[in-house]
């Protein structure tokens, strides 16, 4: 980056050491870089192309793309690799949020220039799209396979607690209380039950994934990337709506059984 990189990203700033001097083979790194990689701590060296870089500070983005990136004088990166006065790509900060339309006709419809007009945003989003669906997949499929054996989970722990209460239903029914009272009881056992599951398993994964950092190939740009998993209040809705499914689903059968269970046959047991 230039001497103005700084002023285009106001939502960085150092956590330690310092930024790194213009015209020398100094890097600053991101948090999720330094410690994900090794080598890249405060006052460590970095060997690439023909040029030794001192690692002489550690940012942070709020958690961004950028804390997976080393960050270096433009001038002297170009050198090294012998890129002339060439850059893959730039970064600008509007003056206003509407303005970006206007910035994209002035370049686009310039014979000069041949380049993508995009907010950032959106290219990470592009950069990271095989990234994503390959991550959201093993997810799914993880998330199906083991909802699956929860809910045959869930079926044994409700047919054992049916026949357990066999006398109880029993004498429900005889009492003239009738089917869907007797389902719906077994049905709310189980969803109270899967429920609780539920919150125990949020609060698990919560406290240990939520701002758990890795890193990972990106396949589009296949450069490694450093990210963090959220453990957001919405995903922990959609868990607990899950754990409700599979209670619902487990208990089914069971409170079916205890419907048809016949009175006559049930109250011999007592």
């Amino acid at each position: 980056m230039g001497e103005q990189g700084l002023a285009l990203r106001p939502q960085v700033h150092l956590t330690a050491g310092r930024m790194f001097t213009p015209g020398t083979s100094e890097i600053v790194v991101g948090r999720a870089a330094s410690r994900q990689f090794s080598n890249l701590t405060l006052g460590s060296t970095v060997h690439s192309g023909k040029m030794t870089w001192q690692v002489v500070g550690i940012f942070e983005a709020r958690g961004s793309v950028a804390e997976s990136e080393l960050w270096c004088d433009a001038k002297v990166l170009q050198s090294v690799y012998q890129r002339g006065n060439s850059y893959q790509s730039v970064y600008l900060r509007l003056e206003t949020i509407d303005s970006l339309q206007r910035l994209k006709d002035a370049l686009t419809t310039d014979p000069r220039l041949n380049v993508t007009v995009i907010r950032e945003p959106d290219y990470f989003a592009q950069q990271s799209q095989v990234m994503q669906a390959i991550i959201r997949y093993l997810g799914v499929g993880i998330a199906f396979l083991m909802g699956l054996g929860a809910v045959f989970g869930a079926v044994n722990t409700m047919y054992s607690a049916v026949a357990a209460r066999t006398r109880e239903i029993a004498t429900l029914r005889a009492l003239g209380f009738g089917s869907t009272p007797v389902v719906v009881s077994v049905l709310v056992e189980a969803v109270l039950l899967s429920l609780v599951g539920g919150l125990i398993g949020g609060l698990v994964a919560w406290a240990a994934f939520d701002g758990y950092q890795t890193a990972t190939m990106n396949w589009q740009s296949f450069s490694q990337v450093a990210f963090a998993f959220q453990v957001t209040p919405r995903l922990l809705a959609w868990g607990l709506m899950g754990a409700t499914v599979m209670g619902l689903l487990g208990g089914l059968l069971p409170a079916v059984r205890a419907a048809r269970l016949p009175v006559v046959t049930a109250l011999r047991q007592l």
